[in-house]
Order: structure tokens, then C-alpha cells, then sequence
């Protein structure tokens, strides 16, 4: 019999943050009466995050070689049992209000699927806290889920065919506009959850320089097709250390 739920966590070379990641999503797994699996997929990586996973609750470890986050969150649907199945990016920490709310959203209610409102786990500069106020209120009004914490129904996920694959970057918005159309077509709506917010790292605040962040945003919007491009979608994919 198919479980109520998967967990899907793409994850490249995040053995240090795994272990937190897991223990949170364990703690909001227990906290549910439905039944859940915890799945990791190792995209590629070069540390010990497939061990890391295995030791810290993951259920299922399944390998994608290919770099890349569309299809790293597309192989681990692909192995999941649940009926619902939830994305939750490595470095992004959950209570159990919010897997609660998710999952009854789903259960319970006319929803097809949604995301939440996302704050940084630290202390962040300015521009920091600029760029995820602004974030809010363009996912508030538009109703499009941030990457660190998107769920769905599987029938919804099957339906638009998953995460596209020819997208480096900003895949989870052609998602939450690919959902939330097949939803509305069956009167099933996509919300934002705002009561218990997901919990994401500001690494990407540390690593890169105010004016490259800012560089990136603009090109993006200047050359939306820039998505399509691996190496202009850079910044997702290398940290300084690889550079």
C-alpha cells in the first residue's frame, strides 16, 4: 500500500547540513499520525553525504549523477510511495506545525498543493533581510513556492509532468505556475502557509558579495532565458571553495 507521504531532500555535497535537516524533519515525521518516508537524493556529490544520510534517518538514498536540482527532486519522486510528496531543500529546517498544516491541507482540504513563507535561520545583513521581505510578499501575492519547501499531491506532480528538466534555476516557479493551474482546473487551490515558517540557511549571504548577488538577480531579470543555461546559472551550483 502506497504511504500518506514522501519527503524528497535534494542534496549536493551537504554532509554538514544534513544531520540538522534530518532531526527536524524526524521530530515533525513523529509528530503526525499519517505515514511518511524520508527520501535523499545524492546529486553528484563529492563528500560523504549519502553516508551522512544513511545515519541520520533517511529512509531510501537514491543516487542522480547528473548535477542538477530539477532532476535531483524528479529521481527522488520518482522512488517515493506517498500519495503527497513534499520538497525540502538541505539547508531548510521545519517545526511540526508545518508538516502538520501541509499534510492537512492535502488531506483535508480542497488544496492541490502550496509552500510557505520562508525566514533565514540567522541573523542577516540588510540586503538580506530586504531580499526575503520582498521575496514574501511577491510569493504571498502570486502564490509561488520558494524551493526550500514546496508540496503537492502526486497526481498533480505526474499531471505537469514534474520539474523541468531544461531549467537550471528558478524551476520551482514554472512548478508552482504548472500546479496551481492543473489545480485550479479542478477546483483544488494552491496556498501559502504562513504559521510556521521554513527555516533556511543564508550560506549563499556569506559566500557571495552584496553587488554579486545583486548582479545575478539582474540578470536574470534582463535575460530571463539565462535559466536555461548551466553556466549562467552558476551561482546555484558552485560555492567559493569550487570555484
Amino acid at each position: 500500500m502506497p504511504l500518506d507521504y514522501s519527503i524528497i531532500i535534494p542534496a549536493y555535497n551537504e554532509a554538514a547540513e544534513l544531520p540538522s535537516t534530518l532531526s527536524s524533519i524526524r521530530r515533525a515525521m513523529e509528530a503526525v499520525s499519517l505515514e511518511g518516508e524520508c527520501i535523499v537524493v545524492d546529486n553528484n556529490s563529492t563528500d560523504s553525504t549519502t553516508a551522512v544520510a544513511r545515519s541520520h534517518g533517511a529512509d531510501l538514498v537514491v543516487q542522480e549523477p547528473i548535477n542538477q536540482i530539477a532532476r535531483a527532486r524528479n529521481a527522488g519522486a520518482a522512488k517515493a510511495s506517498g500519495r503527497s510528496l513534499i520538497f525540502i531543500d538541505a539547508d531548510t529546517r521545519i517545526q511540526p506545525e508545518l508538516l502538520a498544516e501541509a499534510l492537512h491541507r492535502l488531506e483535508e482540504t480542497p488544496c492541490v498543493g502550496g509552500g510557505s513563507v520562508i525566514k533565514f535561520e540567522s541573523e542577516v545583513s540588510t540586503l538580506g533581510r530586504i531580499g526575503i521581505g520582498l521575496w514574501e510578499h511577491i510569493s504571498r501575492f502570486a502564490r509561488i513556492a520558494a524551493g526550500s519547501f514546496i508540496f503537492c499531491r502526486r497526481e498533480a506532480f505526474q499531471a505537469v509532468g514534474g520539474y523541468d528538466e531544461s531549467l537550471y534555476a528558478s524551476e520551482e516557479v514554472r512548478f508552482s505556475r504548472l500546479i496551481k493551474k492543473w489545480g485550479k482546473s479542478y477546483g483544488l487551490e494552491f496556498v501559502i502557509l504562513d504559521k510556521s515558517p521554513a527555516l533556511t540557511s543564508a550560506r549563499k549571504l556569506n559566500w557571495y558579495s552584496g553587488p554579486q548577488i545583486l548582479g545575478w538577480i539582474a540578470l536574470m531579470i534582463l535575460m530571463p532565458l539565462a535559466v536555461r543555461s548551466r553556466k549562467l546559472c552558476s551561482f546555484w551550483y558552485k560555492r567559493p571553495k569550487e570555484v
